[in-house]
């Protein structure tokens, strides 16, 4: 079964052949590499960048990522970010140290409480006592990304290659769907972003047409020492329940992602153009880091936690 994905507009169409996967292990292994490499030519991922970093975590789909850019013979380096979620984040900082190591991959690795002075588990607690209700997922994410930007940056990089794939994709669009906030599916995309700054780094996502479930079967078949499931501070976010609807209708409508996908390319291009922006972003008033108000959102989150008031 194929299925063409037309997601351009005017002059600017591409097209990417999706195919279902074989049931054979062997052949399994040689499609799912090449959707990856076909979704690195077409969309120009890669194209003319020497310094890549590759946002690990020490999960299935960076490392999965990490693995076959290195085997194509790429030039990457990697950058973790320890949140201090237990021995979730221990077990994970462990994993991607070794792989890391075992692919000659050289590997910078930044944690929340030297960064910050704080772990996940600490700022939701503390905000949660504030009565501030601040999900689990934006403590962890917010200061994360922002962490990512900055020392990319710092290293020097092109692109930063992170593991978001087709299920991760799908939920975002679903979510700012149902919020009406349309706004932030434009950031999205193989190639996501609407603003170039030189003060934030591109991303790229190599994964972007393949599932969770494909790409932990690929993850298992070579062997990789990494964890699965869910996060175990994820149970009481949003996008968790979307996954789990999500899940449940692709198992009665098994291309139910792919056309989510398919419909959301073919309208990207009039969402970023209706939702561009020429402005330049100003600095944060705190650090110093790109934002579009006073403070970026890792600061305020910050400053919620050490703010003896229950109030912005």
């Amino acid at each position: 079964m194929q299925e063409t994905m037309i997601i351009g507009a005017d002059d600017y169409l591409r097209g990417v052949t999706l195919e279902s996967f074989s049931t054979d292990d062997t052949v399994f292994v040689t499609q799912f590499e090449q959707r990856i490499k076909d979704t690195i030519s077409t969309f120009g991922i890669l194209d003319g960048k020497e310094n890549i970093v590759v946002a690990a975590s020490g999960g299935k789909d960076s490392t999965v990522v990490m693995y076959i850019l290195k085997n194509l013979g790429y030039h990457i380096r990697a950058l973790t970010v320890d949140t201090h979620i237990g021995c979730y984040t221990e077990q994970n900082l462990k994993n991607v140290i070794k792989f890391c190591e075992s692919i000659n991959v050289p590997l910078v690795a930044k944690d929340f409480n030297t960064e910050f002075g704080y772990g996940v588990c600490y700022l939701r607690d503390t905000l949660a006592e504030k009565g501030l209700n601040v999900k689990s997922c934006t403590v962890c994410g917010v200061p994360r990304r922002y962490l990512i930007n900055k020392y990319t940056r710092e290293m020097g990089a092109d692109v930063v290659i992170t593991g978001h794939n087709l299920d991760d994709e799908c939920q975002a669009i679903l979510m700012n769907y149902f919020r009406n906030t349309l706004q932030l599916s434009a950031r999205l995309g193989p190639v996501p972003g609407v603003i170039r700054d030189p003060r934030f780094i591109p991303r790229a996502k190599p994964l972007y047409f393949l599932s969770n479930t494909e790409i932990e079967r690929y993850s298992k078949l070579k062997g990789f020492q990494v964890a699965y499931g869910h996060c175990p501070c994820s149970t009481d976010a949003y996008r968790r329940h979307i996954k789990d609807w999500l899940h449940a209708m692709s198992l009665k409508h098994p291309r139910f992602k792919h056309r989510i996908i398919t419909h959301f390319l073919a309208n990207l291009p009039a969402l970023r153009h209706k939702y561009r922006s020429d402005a330049s972003p100003g600095e944060c008033l705190s650090c110093g880091e790109p934002t579009s108000a006073e403070l970026c959102k890792t600061c305020s989150i910050m400053q919620l936690a050490s703010s003896p008031t229950q109030t912005i």
